[in-house]
């Protein structure tokens, strides 16, 4: 390879000067090739993880909520008892809540707040001996997840 390129230059004529020109340029030229090729590479690799990881992302919270689900499957094959289902229902409940909580869900407090539009939403104003805009029921209980709202509280509002 090394004698082809001599071989080239001797026909162009030049100087030793312009022959080490002309092999930094090839050098570099293969470099950045190279790199090209590495950077691509790494774009692959780059959404390959990310497809897997929005694939399993929710993984660790599946896990946490099957005893949730087999406590489902136990209750509704003991459907005879009536206080018994009940009962089991509401321990499933507890089971399923305190698991959201434990992943940073938490309800959003309503009644005797005073309305906050980014979370709450009104559905009804009705007067009331209680200050304006001062919450009176929840339609609908609203959650956060951490500091970020999920789903506003659907409420009543004192109002004129």
């Amino acid at each position: 390879m090394e004698q082809k390129k001599e071989d080239k230059r001797q026909e162009k004529k030049e100087t030793p000067e312009q022959s080490k020109k002309t092999e930094e340029k090839d050098e570099l030229t293969d470099t950045l090739k190279r790199l090209q090729a590495e950077f691509e590479n790494y774009k692959k690799w780059n959404a390959k993880e990310k497809t897997e990881f929005v694939r399993y992302a929710h993984a660790d919270m599946i896990a946490q909520l099957l005893p949730v689900l087999d406590s489902f499957e136990i209750a509704l094959k003991n459907t005879a008892d009536k206080e018994k289902f009940i009962e089991g229902v509401k321990i499933i409940y507890a089971q399923f809540h305190s698991i959201l909580e434990a992943e940073g869900l938490k309800p959003i407090k309503v009644v005797g707040e005073k309305f906050d539009p980014y979370r709450h939403e009104v559905l009804m104003k009705e007067e009331s001996d209680k200050p304006e805009d001062t919450i009176l029921e929840e339609f609908q209980k609203g959650y956060m997840l951490n500091d970020k709202v999920l789903r506003h509280s659907k409420v009543k509002v004192s109002g004129k």
